[in-house]
């Protein structure tokens, strides 16, 4: 089976499925060249991403305007605000997703609609919906996501990474019978197989999990700010994830 897919930056790629007789699905990929985040990190840099003057409009009413941050190497960023604010609409302006109305992102010092494909090869987003298909199961799910960022992971990899979450027993059942609980831990465990990308944009990863999948992400993440990633997200709820600086934005 093959699927045709657009990557965010509109670059078409093809994956083909295979089921061999061990019953593992198996993932390959063509006319999208690898990314090769494992050299994404870079000593001395004093803002990673930064954000300059920026303006969001919904129909006739702004979101948010003059809006500007920087974020750090090993740096948490949480934006708040109420529903309608804009935080969702912040972080795919971030991840070059929508455009601004005014103001421009930066990566590196570098506006990110120069950099394009270089800057989306070094984020991770994952949004407040779990784009699960719910046809496929948990760890095929895992593996499509990967090998549209760009990552060659095996199917043992993928079921360490859902073992993380605790949803390693989910592996092999389609995505439709899982709990929502269960869903936002399938789609979170991409984490666990991103190390390597420097900056994760999460929109309310911490919905739908109980006590021990939140203890699970906070370790996840206070490990990637501890080895100099970069991490932007909201929550309406208050969670404590160990970094040595931890900002908020209020929009």
């Amino acid at each position: 089976m093959q699927i045709k897919l657009c990557t965010p930056r509109q670059t078409l790629i093809h994956l083909t499925f295979s089921r061999p007789e061990n019953g593992i699905l198996g993932v390959h990929e063509s006319g999208h060249a690898p990314c090769t985040p494992r050299n994404a990190f870079r000593a001395g840099l004093k803002h990673m991403l930064e954000g300059i003057d920026l303006e969001c409009v919904r129909g006739e009413r702004a979101l948010f305007r003059s809006l500007s941050f920087s974020l750090e190497p090993g740096a948490l960023l949480r934006v708040a605000g109420a529903n309608g604010s804009g935080k969702t609409s912040l972080l795919r302006i971030v991840c070059g997703l929508t455009p601004p109305a005014r103001g421009e992102v930066r990566w590196e010092g570098a506006s990110i609609r120069a950099l394009k494909e270089d800057y989306s090869r070094r984020l991770v987003y994952i949004g407040h919906a779990n784009a699960l298909k719910d046809d496929l199961t948990a760890r095929e799910n895992l593996l499509i996501s990967s090998a549209l960022a760009g990552l060659e992971e095996t199917a043992a990899h993928a079921s360490e990474a859902l073992e993380r979450f605790g949803v390693g027993g989910c592996a092999m059942l389609p995505a439709r019978v899982l709990s929502q609980g269960q869903r936002r831990r399938v789609a979170l465990a991409r984490l666990a197989l991103s190390a390597a990308f420097p900056l994760w944009v999460l929109d309310e990863p911490f919905t739908a999990l109980d006590a021990r999948a939140v203890e699970d992400l906070q370790a996840l993440l206070a490990g990637h700010l501890a080895r100099g990633g970069s991490v932007m997200l909201t929550t309406h709820q208050e969670v404590a994830i160990a970094a040595a600086n931890v900002r908020r934005l209020d929009l």
